[in-house]
């Protein structure tokens, strides 16, 4: 384990830098790191890991007392119930060419899969699924209505023809032209603009055109709204099929033992590769001199100097108003942050029970994930209610349970469970609300598998104050750092621009999920600043 050591030249910055293992390197050692990364989620660690790979001595500065971000596991409501605070399957970083060149198996990752990556189950008792096994997939949407598994592999042959290429082409800096360039060399120059249309299309109209019945509607439907997309929003279409066929493709596999393993992996590799984790060193700003990023203060006022660059994951209204003062900004830039658009809120309910959850659709009770919600309709008055700042009386659910998935994560016989809900970010959580939420979304529940609610062991529930509270990157209970609507996506993200890591300011680059491409555990918007870092220094230095 490599001990953390001091970055400060001056009797101020003289004091110990705690590393992630509690030990310190003495200060009397100094030495200025290549590179400072505000911020130890996925993001921040990936790019970590990338300048060290490249030998630059790199010093990674995390405002809390634990790393990963929204990436992290903890026994929230008992010993033996390990649970996943925010994130908890990862279906990007199974696809995602950044972490498969990180290795992180050789780290201690292992990987675990549910017997179904999904069931959609509803009250009438209809349950399609998504497996890993095609012809099981098919076969549920079939059941539901014949041909519909026949639409379902035409999709996924079209995911086998392009997915690589287009997983590639959608993680790179703006604009990703060789990646593009293979994506389009697999279709035939008549399909390419039919191809365009149907990456566009919201994802209720994808349904109606590919889909005879309601069941495979609901399956691509509940996928989009992973997002804060709406069943009539445009590009809701792509990220229902990204997920829907990244499901059929990698599956959405779990850490063993944890979302804060996938943390640990990423920390235990740089530290390998000479980088340290300094734990409780909340930045407060970064330090700018001639347009130039030298150095960020934490704090307790202690200057850290970067010889080469600094990374920030941290949301983008964050660095620019908070870290770098809009002072230092263009006129245009500052205006276009005022203008950043929040995703929905997101409101949690982790539960222990005392046995797996009793649905009344057999195949839910083998799925590691479930959408709860029984018709495209029902997603549409849920965005509808979230447009016009109510809070659903019929929240749409995305919920987890373990034991399918993980069993060392609760005792032999028992599980460990959760689910989350997107509300409107004007909604007030004081008093009794959240718990009474929390009571709305077990009945949810309970009128899909009867008996729920006497498995109850206990609960912990987190509110959108209480996730940034826990997490003050994810602004306002946030957790996709920025609207995943078209407007503020791609060459929109986050600010109008050539959606690439770099900002305003010489050797200061965002590297979170505000930046280009996005939200989700794939590693690329921290690997796209590091790399840009990297152009940059020897742009810099004429190599």
């Amino acid at each position: 384990m490599v001990d953390a050591e001091t970055s400060c030249h001056s009797p101020r910055k003289s004091r110990y830098l705690a590393s992630i293992t509690g030990s310190f390197y003495p200060a009397y050692d100094p030495v200025m790191p290549d590179a400072v990364i505000v911020g130890s989620g996925p993001n921040g660690l990936v790019a970590a890991n990338v300048l060290a790979d490249h030998g630059w001595d790199v010093v990674v500065l995390e405002a809390t007392g634990a790393p990963g971000g929204a990436v992290q596991s903890a026994e929230l409501v008992e010993p033996g119930f390990v649970h996943d605070v925010f994130s908890a399957f990862y279906p990007l970083a199974a696809a995602s060419p950044t972490m498969q060149r990180l290795r992180l198996e050789r780290h201690g990752v292992r990987w675990l899969h549910a017997p179904l990556v999904l069931a959609h189950p509803a009250l009438d008792g209809t349950c399609p699924v998504i497996s890993r096994d095609l012809d099981e997939t098919a076969a549920s949407l079939d059941q539901l209505c014949p041909g519909d598994g026949a639409a379902w592999r035409r999709l996924f042959a079209l995911w086998e023809r392009i997915g690589t290429p287009f997983t590639e082409a959608l993680m790179q800096p703006f604009p990703p032209l060789r990646p593009a360039a293979r994506m389009l060399g697999k279709v035939r120059p008549s399909e390419i603009i039919r191809l365009v249309r149907f990456l566009l299309l919201p994802v209720r109209r994808m349904g109606e055109e590919e889909f005879d019945g309601d069941g495979a509607r609901r399956l691509l439907a509940g996928n989009a709204l992973h997002t804060d997309l709406f069943p009539e929003s445009t590009l809701s279409g792509l990220f229902g099929w990204l997920l829907a066929s990244l499901g059929q493709d990698v599956g959405w596999p779990v850490p063993e033992g944890g979302a804060g393993e996938l943390s640990r992996a990423l920390v235990r590799r740089l530290e390998a590769a000479g980088g340290k984790v300094v734990l409780d060193s909340p930045v407060t700003q970064v330090v700018i001199r001639g347009n130039r990023a030298v150095a960020v203060r934490t704090g307790d006022g202690t200057e850290v100097e970067a010889r080469r660059a600094v990374v920030a994951d941290v949301n983008a209204p964050m660095l620019y108003r908070d870290l770098v003062g809009t002072e230092h900004l263009p006129g245009r830039v500052a205006d276009d942050i005022r203008r950043f658009q929040w995703d929905n809120p997101t409101f949690k309910v982790d539960w222990t029970l005392d046995g797996p959850i009793p649905w009344t659709a057999e195949p839910a009770r083998r799925a590691g994930t479930v959408h709860v919600a029984d018709s495209v309709d029902v997603l549409t008055r849920v965005s509808a209610d979230l447009a016009t700042r109510r809070i659903p009386d019929e929240p749409f659910l995305i919920l987890g349970q373990q034991s399918m998935t993980d069993p060392t994560r609760q005792p032999p016989g028992k599980e460990t469970a959760w689910a989350y809900t997107h509300v409107p970010a004007a909604a007030a959580w004081d008093g009794d609300a959240a718990e009474r939420y929390a009571d709305r979304i077990e009945e949810v529940v309970e009128a899909r598998a009867p008996g729920f609610r006497a498995l109850i062991r206990g609960r912990h529930v987190l509110s959108p104050p209480r996730l940034e509270s826990r997490n003050p990157n994810l602004f306002g209970g946030a957790t996709n750092s920025g609207t995943a609507q078209l407007h503020q996506q791609l060459v929109f993200r986050p600010t109008p621009g050539l959606a690439r890591p770099e900002t305003p300011v010489d050797g200061l680059f965002l590297g979170s999920s505000s930046a280009h491409p996005g939200g989700g555990v794939h590693g690329a918007c921290g690997s796209n600043a590091a790399r840009a870092a990297l152009w940059a220094d020897r742009r810099r230095l004429g190599r």
